[in-house]
């Protein structure tokens, strides 16, 4: 018996023992610019906007506190010195016109201050004008796209993903690191101190771009065109995570913005201009229609059907393709003008971060697809020659 419960005993330890290892190995600390640890209150603000947030945050839960001890506590009072075992004697009245105004008066002058307060922070949230840097931030099922269309880096562009072996640890249920699913293969690159404008659309279903540090969260839906802003005051690397429930990997669709100082900025620009050069097709190169064709269908999946829809319909202001007299027309330098300055006051953007054979590719597919069967055919080099007009 006595053996039994020494063994009994061991055993007990070691368990206890390997369960603690464990809990040690999973151990995990606040990630700056990300999630802390039993995290309670609203991320440390990077960005004016952040602050205004906070202090609206925290004095609206003060008049909400005081507002609940002042109902309960009239209430509880009401409660305890007027009841029967006091000998208090119920009042018999119809109605107080006094009562009746002050209970409309007050909530409406609490609401109305609150509502004051808040709105020149709302008001500043939806101001994306005189932006430094626009960013178009595209949601996939499930990673994000990045077009830098307008200020230093134009041109640029890349897919952010999860980082494998985060997703490899996922699959495994060996999660590690204090920044366990936000860790991706491509971060969002943008200097410190310039107003970075972000355009959200989505290609499939509806995702939200959400950086809590900067007080930053807007919806991508596909089809439409929503736009935010923020301007970080300091350096490092700040992380948040789709916002909208977008379907079974939902949760491996991490967002990472590396804040970089001016100077660092110029030489990422620099580096990832030197890529794209290395990448370019010649322009000289005269392609064959059915070759431009195939390739042009790949650029209009990635960057137009999102607008426009893969049948060339469009949605609601979205003009569509299909049809489309610009598209129809005997010039066909009149499309590639549109797709390279862009139109209507930027509802359609200028896509001349595309390269020359991208450009003549889509324009080619475009015009001999769907019902437009223009038998034209767009090279290189004449979107080349439009470029430089």
């Amino acid at each position: 018996m006595t053996t039994r419960l020494c063994t009994g005993i061991v055993r007990s330890a070691f368990a206890l023992s390997a369960a603690l290892a464990s809990t040690a190995a999973l151990a995990v600390n606040d990630l700056p610019g990300g999630p802390a640890v039993n995290q309670l209150d609203l991320h440390p603000p990077v960005t004016r906007i952040a602050s205004d947030v906070h202090s609206l945050h925290f004095w609206i839960m003060v008049v909400c506190v005081v507002i609940f001890v002042a109902v309960f506590g009239v209430m509880f009072y009401s409660i305890l010195r007027h009841r029967k075992s006091l000998g208090a004697k119920p009042a018999n009245f119809h109605e107080s016109v006094g009562v009746e105004i002050a209970w409309t008066i007050v909530p409406f002058l609490i609401v109305t201050g609150m509502g004051f307060a808040a709105t020149r922070t709302v008001v500043a949230q939806k101001d994306t004008t005189n932006a430094d840097l626009t960013i178009k931030a595209t949601g996939y099922q499930w990673k994000w796209g990045y077009d830098y269309l307008k200020g230093e880096g134009a041109g640029i562009s890349f897919l952010s993903t999860l980082d494998v072996a985060q997703r490899e640890q996922s699959d495994a249920g060996q999660p590690q690191g204090d920044d366990y699913l936000l860790r991706v293969d491509n971060p969002l690159v943008v200097p410190v101190d310039a107003k970075v404008r972000i355009i959200t659309t989505a290609a499939d279903v509806i995702h939200a771009w959400m950086v809590p540090a900067f007080a930053v969260k807007q919806d991508a839906i596909p089809g439409f065109v929503r736009d935010t802003w923020f301007k970080a005051t300091q350096t490092g690397d700040f992380y948040g995570q789709c916002a909208e429930l977008c379907g079974k990997e939902h949760a491996y669709m991490p967002i990472h913005v590396k804040v970089l100082s001016k100077d660092d900025y110029a030489k990422w620009v620099a580096g990832e201009q030197k890529k794209l050069a290395a990448q370019a097709d010649d322009p000289n190169k005269v392609w064959t229609q059915a070759d431009l064709i195939a390739r042009g269908e790949k650029v209009y999946n990635t960057n137009c059907a999102v607008c426009h829809r893969p049948d060339g319909k469009g949605a609601g202001p979205i003009k569509p393709l299909d049809g489309s007299p610009k598209v129809l027309d005997a010039d066909k330098l009149v499309q590639v003008k549109v797709v390279l300055g862009g139109q209507n006051n930027g509802a359609m953007p200028s896509w001349k971060q595309l390269s020359d054979t991208e450009i003549a590719a889509v324009v080619t597919y475009t015009k001999n697809n769907w019902g437009n069967k223009t038998g034209q055919t767009v090279q290189p080099s004449e979107v080349l020659a439009a470029r430089q007009q």
